[in-house]
């Protein structure tokens, strides 16, 4: 029934989109939609009217797709019109960053445990020095030196080569 129609719509979509090839895929989609469309529900009054709409549905489909991918090429962009990454996110400064965190890390393991456990307790945990002390089993003024003594050799890493 709805073959007569086949050239009326293949010149309807070549006027559409101006390329036999793709009107012709197009009518291939509207025509199989329809018949699929036909055979799931209840028949359709107007083939030839839902073979249309559904054509220009698909034309309408297609120029929002080719509008999406359209865009200018990376290659064309200019460098200067490129706004400069933030300097947090550079790779150079990445890895100065990774380096540093990574010379803190080894300055604490080569921290004697006592010293390190409570300086870790203090600094990284936030623990109060009292606090600290009760859990250790030793005094306020031992836990305070053992923080004083981690501090400075975090202080002595910062201050060496390439700081």
């Amino acid at each position: 029934m709805l073959e007569r129609f086949y050239r009326e719509l293949l010149n309807f979509l070549h006027r559409q989109v101006g390329d036999r090839d793709a009107a012709a895929d197009l009518a291939q989609e509207s025509y199989a939609r329809v018949l699929a469309a036909q055979r799931a529900g209840p028949p359709v009054m107007d083939g030839r009217a839902l073979l249309y709409r559904t054509a220009r549905n698909l034309v309408i489909d297609q120029h929002r797709r080719a509008e999406v991918r359209r865009h200018d090429s990376l290659d064309e962009v200019a460098a200067a019109d490129e706004p400069p990454a933030p300097q947090h996110l550079q790779p150079e400064e990445a890895l100065v960053r990774q380096q540093t965190v990574h010379g803190y890390v080894q300055v604490i393991e080569n921290l004697p445990p006592r010293c390190r456990e409570a300086f870790v307790l203090h600094v990284i945990d936030g623990l109060p020095q009292a606090e600290i002390a009760a859990r250790m089993g030793i005094s306020v003024s031992m836990v305070e030196k053992h923080v004083v003594r981690g501090t400075l050799a975090c202080k002595r890493h910062g201050q060496g080569p390439g700081a």
